[in-house]
């Protein structure tokens, strides 16, 4: 990274949000903040790894100091390098004395597989590795750094709790106090913050980042990113998604059953995905007993030529029974236009959903009612808490303990205000702003979808109110990818086929 050119990048309030650093050939690193860029003539430490009878294998203890990981890594021969982020992992030099560091760790929002497992890895990470002895759980949520007790963490603790659904600590959503937050954890002594939460829980440590630094506290903020949904950008995937499409098959096998066993069976699955439907997709795709996927990023139209109605009646002639996967967010104009609806939220911001899997439930019941062509048998199923309750499987157990230790490691390093995450399969710290920002949803152009089209024959569900327009003479990227996250997709349909 020759001749390379640091700036920094504002945020909309004026706040330091990331730091950007230029090189050569359009390289860019997005950098995550350090405690030196606000506190001067730290004292480093040898990092007690190079001691740890358990690395003396490992050749290269730790991570290089220039090793950056590439955000994109299918290019044409005259792209520029682009976005770069920090690699995740340990390094030569720490921040803190190991006698001296104060932990806590903090579970918000919903629940998902695999936050127990993160919870254990932190704590052994912290204790095995670099050996700090004091670790607190904040129980409940960000209220309870300053409305409950905390529960003191060791390895003897947490031994067994990976093996539980759920969360040891609790959670909650909302009750995000900043000052009272900092307040609390500048008076408990606390220099190491870990928070395991969703986009809304990240833009909160975000804040708490930002006051931490205006008083000038030598404190890292560390976030592992949670959502069942796998709506984070950037990042590869988040933990307990794998589980959630795993779990989510029993729910269609079970549907599947039901559907098959009797004359006109319809099954409907109901499966979570509020704004993104990843799960729905993945799951169908595993399953291949699904006859039709709706998902929010792609919607659809109930009745006439083309829509889910004649789609339904062709698929029951044909096979004498079918399958629904709905995720929990599509079809909500719909739903609008039905009922009264009401814009209201939950303590985390997020808009209350209407019941897409009972109301589409009805309303193929009553539209077979009326036609009398059919007589239909429907079964509704909604696994919902039953998957977010399980413990995470094997391969997100796995995940999270890499989310932990990159976590841990990055905060012994001095970094702050970051979130730690897979990038094109590298661990790597990334500045909370680009979480935030947007979410991850399924691009519909994308290939992935087009494998779901033709893995359940169902029809686009497009009419030409849902064209999207695009500038005369732009062309689509060829990246149409399959590792990129967080695309738009401003991609004109012309001449939709019908599939019926």
């Amino acid at each position: 990274m020759s001749d390379q050119k640091s700036a920094k990048a504002m945020g909309p309030t004026g706040n330091l949000q990331m730091k950007v650093v230029k090189g050569d050939f359009g390289y860019v690193l997005e950098d995550v903040p350090h405690l030196c860029d606000y506190l001067s003539d730290l004292p480093t430490y040898p990092n007690p790894l190079q001691f740890n009878p358990a690395y003396s294998v490992v050749k290269q203890y730790f991570v290089n100091v220039d090793d950056t990981v590439a955000q994109k890594i299918v290019v044409h021969t005259d792209s520029p390098r682009g976005t770069h982020f920090r690699r995740a992992g340990p390094r030569q030099k720490v921040y803190f004395d190991s006698d001296e560091v104060h932990a806590c760790i903090v579970t918000c929002g919903g629940l998902c597989p695999g936050l127990n497992t993160v919870i254990r890895e932190i704590v052994c990470g912290l204790y095995h590795m670099y050996g700090v002895n004091k670790v607190l759980g904040i129980d409940g949520g960000y209220k309870g750094f300053y409305a409950r007790n905390t529960i003191d963490l060791t390895p003897k603790v947490v031994n067994d709790i990976h093996k539980r659904g759920g969360t040891i600590l609790g959670t909650s959503r909302g009750g995000h106090d900043t000052s009272k937050i900092v307040d609390s954890i500048q008076d408990r002594g606390i220099n190491q913050v870990y928070i395991i939460g969703g986009d809304g829980t990240q833009k909160g440590a975000a804040v708490i980042y930002e006051e931490i630094r205006r008083r000038g506290l030598k404190v890292s903020v560390a976030g592992i990113p949670k959502t069942i949904d796998n709506d984070i950008p950037v990042i590869d995937r988040s933990f307990g998604f794998d589980t959630a499409v795993e779990e989510a098959q029993r729910a269609i096998n079970a549907a599947h059953v039901e559907a098959e066993s009797i004359e006109n069976g319809i099954g409907v699955v109901k499966l979570m995905g509020r704004y993104s439907g990843f799960i729905a997709m993945y799951a169908t795709l595993a399953s291949r007993d699904v006859d039709c996927c709706l998902i929010p990023e792609s919607p659809f139209y109930l009745e006439g030529r083309g829509g889910l109605f004649e789609y339904i009646e062709k698929r029951l002639k044909e096979n004498g029974h079918m399958v629904i996967v709905i995720a929990e967010g599509a079809g909500q104009d719909l739903l609008s236009e039905s009922l009264q609806s009401m814009n209201q939220q939950d303590a985390s911001g997020n808009k209350l959903l209407k019941d897409v899997g009972l109301w589409i439930s009805q309303r193929i019941k009553n539209h077979f009612g009326r036609q009398q062509k059919i007589s239909i048998n429907l079964k509704y199923i909604d696994p919902t808490y039953m998957i977010r309750a399980i413990p995470s499987n094997a391969a997100d157990n796995v995940y999270c303990t890499l989310l932990a230790q990159s976590a841990v490691h990055g905060a012994m390093a001095g970094y702050t205000g970051f979130i730690c995450g897979p990038v094109n399969g590298r661990h790597s710290y990334i500045p909370f702003n680009h979480i935030t920002e947007k979410q991850n949803k399924v691009v519909i152009t994308d290939r992935m979808w087009a494998r779901l089209l033709s893995s359940t024959n169902q029809p686009s569900f497009l009419n030409p109110k849902d064209v999207i327009e695009v500038q005369e003479g732009e062309e689509p990227p060829t990246q149409l990818l399959e590792g990129e996250n967080c695309k738009d997709s401003k991609f004109a349909t012309k001449d939709i086929p019908s599939m019926t």
